[in-house]
């Protein structure tokens, strides 16, 4: 089985750089042939973890092969991709070394901590002393042109309120574990040296982005929140939501606030290269209004719905893996919210080159205007064979100096 694997993945890997017509004379089940692929790519993932070159993955494809990237840190913000590619957080900004797990106080965080970090007017890259679990009193509320780089450590906010983006801009979140967010709020919390106000009851999201621009949550690990994952409203827009781990929750991603506020009809968020893992129930995502591309990502569970929304969305879904759960009624992919079917049957959701397994099936509706969906791609696809070896090492990573990550 061991060397199966290996000619299996050495295969995907030489058919992504030189694509060619392969033809034999023992005619098998394509289907069974995939899986069989997808089973021994995910039997050998932990033997193969150390592999983070020429998987076909672009955004880690553009850093990960550098053994020294602790010394050019910053270039992590040159390989975005998607609606978020002009995210670019603190690059060209110093370094700061988050030393303190503490969140003590929220007005006055002191000097070494994370909320000290992120409320700062100058760009930052923040980076972690050690390993650390910070449990935040109250949302962790960032100030513009910000990256939180967890690499090389092991770094959890975890059980307390969790990361808020409110209206900032060119925003990284890249390798951090967060998980157990609760709600915060009914306090005064500070967003900037010169500025600290009343925040009402949050919802207890793991990252929620309202009204910001230009976001990359990238690398990350998020579990069991009190409400979203990941949660984009009011406005947000050109945000990639990459490369993370996604377990153990309900309601996993919302994209737009409601069916009534139509300023997010300019929504753009690209979601690529995840893994929607065990453990995980509907929305991923749950879309309104705008423009959203859905790409070479890896869905291993759900239990009511994968990809779902309301208010004429464009949904474009492009070279993902669907397996849908055994239960009979939960096979499909798709789920039209809060209208008939002589509504949603024209809002424009595709599905092109997805691999759908134990019998999961994606409802295509509208006409597939090309101005639509122009606007809802923002990336080229892969082929939907490969997402096994994009996606295994989704989710924060264990990266040490001098190796590659």
């Amino acid at each position: 089985m061991a060397y199966l694997s290996y000619l299996l993945i050495l295969f995907a890997l030489i058919s992504l750089l030189a694509p060619s017509s392969v033809s034999s004379s023992a005619v098998q089940d394509p289907e069974l042939v995939v899986q069989e692929f997808h089973r021994s790519i995910n039997a050998s993932r932990r033997n193969l973890a150390y592999l983070s070159c020429g998987t076909g993955n672009p955004i880690d494809d553009c850093w990960r092969c550098d053994p020294n990237w602790e010394r050019n840190r910053q270039r992590l913000a040159d390989c975005a991709t998607g609606f978020g590619k002009n995210a670019i957080g603190g690059r060209n900004g110093r370094i700061y070394v988050v030393t303190d797990s503490g969140d003590d106080d929220p007005v006055n965080p002191r000097p070494g901590t994370l909320r000290h970090a992120v409320i700062l007017d100058e760009p930052l890259w923040i980076i972690f002393k050690r390993d650390m679990v910070i449990a935040l009193k109250q949302e962790l509320v960032m100030n513009s042109f910000k990256t939180i780089d967890g690499r090389g450590a092991s770094v959890h906010i975890a059980d307390g309120p969790c990361i808020k983006i409110h209206y900032a801009t060119n925003i990284i979140i890249h390798g951090i574990h967060i998980h157990d967010c609760k709600q915060g709020g009914n306090a005064n919390i500070r967003d900037s040296p010169h500025h600290s106000g009343w925040w009402t009851v949050s919802d207890g999201d793991g990252v929620s982005i309202l009204g910001g621009k230009h976001i990359w949550v990238d690398h990350c690990s998020l579990s069991n929140c009190q409400d979203g994952l990941i949660d984009a409203t009011h406005g947000a827009t050109a945000i990639t939501i990459s490369n993370n781990y996604m377990t153990h929750h309900d309601k996993v991603m919302l994209l737009g606030h409601s069916d009534s506020y139509t300023q997010d009809k300019d929504m753009q968020v690209t979601i690529a290269y995840n893994h929607f893992g065990e453990g995980l129930v509907q929305r991923m995502p749950r879309c309104r209004h705008g423009y959203f591309h859905v790409v070479n990502n890896d869905y291993t569970h759900w239990e009511m719905y994968a990809i779902g929304g309301s208010a004429d969305p464009t949904i474009n879904s492009q070279g993902n893996r669907f397996l849908a759960p055994n239960v009979m009624s939960s096979k499909e992919v798709t789920k039209h919210e809060n209208a008939g079917e002589s509504e949603w049957k024209h809002w424009n959701w595709r599905s092109e080159g997805d691999l759908f397994l134990n019998g999961a099936y994606f409802r295509q509706s509208g006409a597939g205007a090309s101005s639509s969906f122009a606007r809802a791609s923002s990336l080229s696809s892969r082929p939907s064979s490969l997402v096994g070896s994009m996606t295994m090492t989704a989710g924060a990573l264990n990266c040490r100096k001098g190796n590659h990550c």
